[in-house]
């Protein structure tokens, strides 16, 4: 039985033609020339990029590139892929067969425990409470079943939480005492708020770790649908034969455009762009949310361009991001995608005047509703 990706489902039918969209997960986006501006390099520097194929696990110099950012990784421990979400694929297709156990945190994007789940893998959640700021359930997780892998999004999408310490520990020591795979997507690192130190990275902390990354959330890069995986270099062959299947290969551009993304000079500029917006965003967003008391509340996240909002309306979250977007012409993500439907994900990370329409219409669609 096939499950479908009802995020990207919903995503994919409900966004075309949207004035107010709020359903994104990663900061607003840059043009082309903001890019190589902020990079400083002439737009005339990509016009000798030979439009072939390239390397198919990714240029070597890329793959470097990368592997700087994992203390103790080599290019041999990367492969290049077509977004997180190919990399998140073909570790399933890799590592799990049916009849396989895989722990996950709930709530979560369900991007890999989707693909496990219709790979006829069995899924056990492990809560995040959300009366303890999305605090793991510990207890829960020493309790849970055997499994093959653990699979986790840090900082977590769609809360923002960053594990603490204690949280890591637990979840290393769970895998290890399970011979599990731990699979950490870390593509919201560098999107802290308030001045945050950068979450690090799992990777060196266990040696079965692979670590899924890309260039959409942190870097306002997602139209070059190019992202990554750190893992030992022993798996990376297997993981390898299946991108050859999948895309062959990322394109010679998107990965020239990442090389100087990731270099040295480049990469804190977006990331300081990416925190800059952040910041800004959640602080308009928090004072939008609090204008009709007793409606919306959020946990703030600690990382990334979205908040996930309580409510308390008299409508299921479907109905109410169908309506918004009808009635509003406003995209959000119903909770109900995750599993909690009196919520909804909202992205904050946007140009004031944009977000501050935004909330104009879902507080206006809000005292409506009450009234």
């Amino acid at each position: 039985m096939f499950h479908p990706f009802d995020l990207e489902q919903y995503m994919s039918e409900q966004e075309e033609g949207v004035t107010y969209h709020f359903a994104e997960s990663g900061v607003h986006p840059l043009t082309l020339n903001q890019f190589m501006e902020l990079a400083e390099h002439p737009l005339e520097d990509l016009g000798d990029i030979l439009i072939n194929y390239p390397e198919v696990r990714g240029t070597e110099a890329l793959r470097a590139q990368i592997a700087n950012l994992y203390p103790g990784a080599t290019a041999e421990n990367v492969l290049v892929t077509v977004g997180a979400s190919e990399a998140n694929q073909i570790i399933a297709h890799t590592l799990l067969s049916p009849g396989d156990q895989m722990l996950t945190l709930s709530p979560t994007y369900q991007q890999i425990t989707g693909n496990a789940r219709n790979l006829g893998a069995q899924i056990t959640p492990i809560p995040l409470i959300e009366s303890e700021s999305w605090a793991l359930d510990i207890d829960a997780l020493a309790n849970a079943p055997g499994a093959k892998m653990l699979a986790l999004v840090n900082p977590h999408n769609p809360t923002g939480h960053i594990l603490t310490p204690k949280e890591r520990s637990a979840l290393i020591n769970a895998a290890d005492r399970r011979n599990a795979w731990l699979v950490a997507d870390e593509v919201y690192a560098g999107t802290e708020r308030g001045g945050a130190p950068e979450t690090p990275s799992f990777w060196g902390e266990y040696p079965r770790t692979i670590v899924v990354n890309s260039m959409s959330k942190a870097y306002g890069l997602p139209g070059l649908r190019l992202g990554w995986i750190v893992a030992p270099a022993d798996l990376i062959p297997a993981l390898w034969r299946r991108h050859e299947y999948a895309t062959i290969s990322a394109t010679m551009l998107s990965m020239r455009l990442a090389e100087m993304a990731l270099s040295p000079d480049v990469r804190p500029k977006l990331t300081a762009r990416a925190r800059r917006l952040i910041d800004r965003g959640f602080d308009q967003l928090a004072a939008g949310l609090a204008r009709i008391q007793g409606t919306f509340s959020v946990v703030p996240p600690q990382a990334s361009a979205m908040s996930f909002v309580k409510y308390n309306l008299p409508i299921g979250s479907m109905d109410l991001a169908l309506r918004l977007k009808a009635e509003q012409d406003l995209l959000v993500v119903p909770g109900a995608v995750f599993g909690m439907d009196d919520h909804f994900r909202f992205s904050s990370a946007l140009p004031p005047e944009h977000l501050a329409e935004g909330l104009d219409r879902l507080n206006s669609f809000a005292a409506n509703l009450l009234a």
